[in-house]
């Protein structure tokens, strides 16, 4: 086994949350290692980044390589293109375990995991998602700005969302996919806004190369759409924070407070693994939220 010395901090994750906070680890001259697997949560067929000042309208990938150069640049900082498999607790701080069996030893550790999202069964989906198939209107919005759009939920979310999206459409449906679980004032409102409703279950998105033209439903109907809004449920990309006993909250992420830190001392956490409100603009910040509080701890350990 390699001999590797002891990091001040081992991010895992090297997307907009892990680089940002190398940024400013590196800046600190804090010796960083970031162990990065290559699937960002950001879908890679995502073709544009909106809603970032400065980045508007680029493609994520070209983000984050221009992250990554600019990030290399600091001597301190180290990238390995590896999956994390394993960490434990040391007397010291933390070893992390790659794929290879090799070995690091750290003192903080920051998991910039992000997490994965799992789909609805429905066939088209796959193609679709993050391209037509979409989750959030400060991302996409605009793009589909008074087009044909949907709205994939149930009950207070489905309320609650198409309440959010007329603002960018008025030509809006609410798909159930299944018996709606609105109360009737929320049906009310949504009639008297002209928003339709349909509980029919959805069997397939028709689209070309993920550009959506319509769904399909179970009786035959098809009915046409540029874009369909989902929340869907998501898994934890890493079960490393779990195997460390960092808490989660109710809706699956890692709790953290004001600072990035989890619940676990000398763990901290950034991005999508840990806030539900996903963007590059947040996962940047948070990163650079979390390297700033982990030198401070830095600080605090040796001074």
């Amino acid at each position: 086994m390699t001999q590797h010395p002891t990091f001040d901090v081992i991010i895992i994750g090297g997307s907009y949350a892990g680089l940002s906070a190398a940024m400013a680890m590196g800046r600190s001259l804090r010796n960083v290692l970031i162990i990065d697997s290559g699937t960002p949560c950001n879908n890679k067929q995502t073709p544009r980044s909106h809603n970032f000042l400065t980045q508007d309208g680029r493609p994520p990938a070209e983000i984050s390589a221009v992250g990554k150069e600019q990030v290399l640049q600091y001597p301190t900082v180290r990238f390995i293109s590896a999956f994390a498999t394993h960490a434990h607790k040391t007397e010291n701080g933390f070893q992390v375990k790659i794929w290879d069996g090799d070995v690091f030893s750290t003192r903080k550790l920051l998991f910039a995991t992000g997490i994965e999202d799992v789909l609805p069964k429905i066939d088209g989906a796959d193609a679709c998602w993050g391209i037509s198939l979409i989750h959030c209107p400060y991302c996409h919005g605009y793009e589909f700005r008074m087009e044909k759009t949907g709205i994939l939920a149930n009950g207070d979310t489905a309320f609650e969302t198409a309440r959010l999206i007329s603002n960018w459409t008025s030509d809006l449906t609410v798909f159930t996919n299944g018996a709606a679980r609105l109360s009737s004032e929320q049906i009310e409102k949504l009639i008297e806004k002209n928003i339709r409703i349909v509980e029919t279950k959805i069997d397939g998105i028709v689209h070309e190369s993920g550009k959506m033209q319509a769904v399909l439903l179970s009786d035959g109907t098809k009915i046409e759409l540029s874009a369909l809004y989902t929340r869907p449920a998501f898994r934890q990309q890493s079960d490393i924070p779990e195997s460390l006993e960092c808490e989660f909250s109710d809706s699956g992420h890692i709790r953290i407070d004001s600072f990035q830190k989890t619940t676990v001392p000398g763990v901290y956490a950034a991005g999508d693994n840990c806030f539900p409100m996903r963007s590059v603009s947040n996962a940047v910040f948070a990163g650079s939220l979390a390297g700033a509080m982990i030198n401070k701890e830095l600080i605090e350990d040796d001074f």
